[in-house]
């Protein structure tokens, strides 16, 4: 059995009150979805995280922030610019466990 390094992907948390209710996780980024974009923008490390803090969510207050947890297992995912990018939604049932965003 193979395991698969998880993922996390940084979100607002009325974005996954959201998604919660459908059952799909459907942001790519701040402000832009998964059909804007055609993929969901994640991180493989906290390093990463950090970067796309600075650079999209600055502006948000961090208790509006979380992490979201990813099992990439059955996921499309595809590493692009060193990013883990899924395309796809999100469905819920892999998230395993969310938490605040602390910088």
């Amino acid at each position: 059995m193979t395991t698969h390094p998880t993922i996390h992907h940084l979100a607002l948390r009325t974005d996954w009150t959201h998604a919660q209710t459908t059952g799909e996780y459907l942001i790519s980024t701040l402000g832009r979805t998964l059909a804007q974009e055609g993929y969901i923008h994640c991180s493989r490390d906290h390093t990463q995280l950090r970067t796309v803090h600075d650079t999209y969510y600055h502006h948000i207050a961090d208790t509006d922030l979380i992490i979201l947890d990813i099992d990439p297992t059955g996921l499309d995912i595809r590493t692009e610019n060193g990013y883990p990018h899924l395309y796809g939604p999100l469905p819920t049932t892999a998230v395993t466990a969310t938490r605040p965003y602390t910088p």
